[in-house]
């Protein structure tokens, strides 16, 4: 179940969820990246169940942590809890934070038949986040995190990040 902001109905609940951002992206927020999988609050008690974007995820402690403090600073006392199920996919990210990641910079992920054909067959999909064009390829495998992979354009001959697409 991802989590929508139109079953929040506490504007200060959900401007503590907004204001978190996942520290590797730092311009998008835990609810744009899918990570919050279940919402249940009492009065002012809030239940939150988390997913990591991949197992081992070193980051999912310090999102907790910063939930907790934005949580607390609206006024809401917080039980956070370390979910493994649902995995979570890049199909999580929200249209709005597709759309931050490509204004940052980073090409958002495709459909994992384009992703794969991208990657590995070396077929020009990826659209530039400077100039829009797809006459791109990949420099590397791994871009500046491992869920990324590093792109160059041909035309504007400028390099950016590329989400891979996880299933």
């Amino acid at each position: 179940m991802v989590v929508s902001t139109k079953h929040i109905e506490n504007q200060k609940l959900k401007e503590a969820l907004y204001s978190v951002s996942d520290p590797e992206i730092p311009v998008l927020s835990v609810m744009d990246m899918g990570i919050i999988q279940k919402i249940q609050t009492k009065g002012n008690h809030v239940y939150l169940e988390i997913i990591p974007t991949y197992t081992g995820c070193p980051a999912m402690d310090t999102i907790a942590m910063d939930l907790k403090i934005a949580l607390t600073e609206q006024g809401f006392e917080s039980e956070i809890k370390l979910v493994l199920s649902p995995a979570w996919t890049t199909d999580m990210i929200t249209d709005e934070g597709r759309q931050k990641l490509e204004n940052y910079g980073i090409a958002p992920p495709m459909d994992s038949t384009s992703d794969k054909a991208a990657l590995l067959n070396g077929k020009r999909l990826v659209k530039c986040t400077n100039c829009g064009s797809t006459n791109t390829v990949m420099v590397s495998q791994f871009g500046s995190t491992p869920c990324k992979a590093l792109f160059k354009c041909e035309d504007c001959l400028e390099p950016f990040d590329y989400f891979k697409c996880l299933k």
